[in-house]
């Protein structure tokens, strides 16, 4: 079930991974801590005058397209985008043959103040009603100044559905934030697993709202033409009650809508999708969970709805990881841990994407659903019901890595590594999957830690 590289062809991660073996369910006596260490590509911003974050050329040219899942089941998406100058046409025109859009949706319109900035006008437009595995072209913009772009729906729900999606978390805006977008255009990946913290813009002063578009405006070259499944990190907060801005998550819920309307969710950062052979729950570390609140309630829902001869694969993606050896947000998801994972384990998630590490690293098959303040039982143990904590907020910010890992590595931990990357997952059919974890080695993509899971409800 498991395979390691170090991208130079050495054996030593391979074997070593082999002598770890005590059974077929991946049940273990050591991991593997990379020493690699990177030495250069410091994470610094990309200047704004860079290409990268070019404004559309035209009056009031539409910029920062992303799209979405805008359904339970995949066939219908969310097209976002923002003008400046004024709102502009709140038309989608679309069709399966290009240039020549047979139908058109139409899109609400919002904007925000956030102390001094304001935002452009913010348009949402759901498009439904989509064809399974189709290709579709859409176009918006008003008169001659028109932008064209195109998206490919998924596979229809099926547990045999093959898809492969792209898992990426704290981008920011660096070299390293380029490279990773640019690796991760380059995997064939298609779909992105978004594990939160987007662009940093509360890393500026006052919390530059200027910062949200650059983002936008860098992400676009991937999120225009697939859908980035979005879950909120600690940087989207930006609570400032000091700047008289005392509404957390303001920037991120007006600009990224997300459908949990469709998964009968009362928050937009809680919800969940189906696409092609996974379930897909997307959760908030940082919003109510504890026993009895709406969102408490909504999982419980969710996950008896999962029907796992339609999805077989269950996946869930949050930003503070549960299980971390890192130094750096150390026991940060203990209490979503507390509250839900014996949740997990008794609905056989298969894996748990989480970000805010800025680490790569990956568990084995582990619960510690067993303690309570009461009893001894407190140490992670195999578990071939519980699933696999994977750690990918490795995307490039300007924080820089999180070098620190506890000295000795828990045996829980199966590979962990201090760089930059990201991850590819690809399922095969119902009981398969291919995954890959990806570094950037100073620009250069390193296939580093690879695994195939076997689906533990099969």
């Amino acid at each position: 079930m498991l395979k390691l590289t170090n991208g130079h062809g050495s054996m030593f991660p391979l074997l070593l991974s082999c002598l770890c073996f005590l059974n077929s369910f991946g049940f273990v006596v050591c991991g593997f801590t990379s020493s690699f260490i990177r030495t250069q590509w410091p994470a610094k911003d990309i200047p704004l005058d860079n290409e990268v974050f070019a404004v559309p050329k035209g009056y009031n040219a539409p910029q920062q397209v992303h799209i979405t899942q805008g359904d339970y089941d995949g066939k219908a998406v969310i097209i976002s985008w923002i003008t400046f100058e004024e709102p502009g046409s709140n038309k989608v025109l679309y069709s399966s043959v290009e240039h020549q859009y047979g139908h058109t949706a139409e899109a609400k319109v919002l904007n925000y103040t956030y102390f001094n900035y304001k935002s452009g006008y913010i348009h949402h437009c759901l498009v439904d009603g989509l064809e399974y595995n189709a290709k579709y072209y859409y176009k918006i913009g008003l008169g001659d100044i028109t932008r064209e772009f195109w998206f490919q729906t998924p596979p229809k729900v099926d547990p045999d559905s093959s898809y492969k999606f792209g898992i990426i978390g704290d981008l920011g805006q660096t070299f390293n934030s380029l490279s990773t977008l640019d690796h991760h255009m380059k995997s064939g990946g298609q779909a992105v697993l978004y594990v939160g913290d987007l662009s940093y813009a509360d890393r500026y002063q006052n919390n530059d709202g200027t910062r949200w578009d650059s983002w936008g405006r860098f992400v676009e070259r991937s999120v225009a033409f697939q859908a980035w499944i979005w879950s909120a990190g600690n940087h989207e907060i930006e609570y400032r009650p000091d700047l008289g801005e005392p509404t957390p998550f303001k920037a991120y819920l007006h600009r990224y809508a997300t459908p949990y309307m469709a998964s009968k969710s009362s928050s937009p950062m809680w919800y969940a999708i189906r696409r092609a052979s996974a379930h897909i729950i997307v959760l908030s570390s940082y919003s109510p969970f504890v026993k009895y609140t709406p969102q408490w309630l909504w999982l419980r829902s969710e996950l008896k709805r999962v029907d796992r001869e339609e999805t077989p694969w269950l996946i869930v993606i949050m930003h503070s990881p549960m299980y971390n050896s890192n130094e750096a947000h150390y026991m940060e998801g203990e209490s979503m841990r507390a509250v839900f994972e014996k949740w997990f384990v008794r609905h056989r998630v298969d894996l748990v994407f989480a970000g805010h590490v800025h680490a790569y690293e990956r568990s084995y098959r582990i619960s510690n659903v067993n303690y309570n303040v009461t009893n001894g039982d407190r140490f992670p143990v195999p578990d071939k019901s519980a699933p696999v904590y994977i750690t990918v907020g490795d995307g490039g910010n300007q924080e820089g890595l999180a070098g620190r890992f506890l000295s000795t590595q828990p045996e829980y931990s199966a590979f962990r590594e201090a760089s930059y990357g990201h991850s590819t997952l690809e399922l095969k059919n119902r009981t398969h999957a291919f995954y890959q974890w990806n570094r950037n080695d100073d620009g250069v993509l390193v296939p580093t830690d690879s695994v195939v899971f076997l689906n533990q409800y099969w």
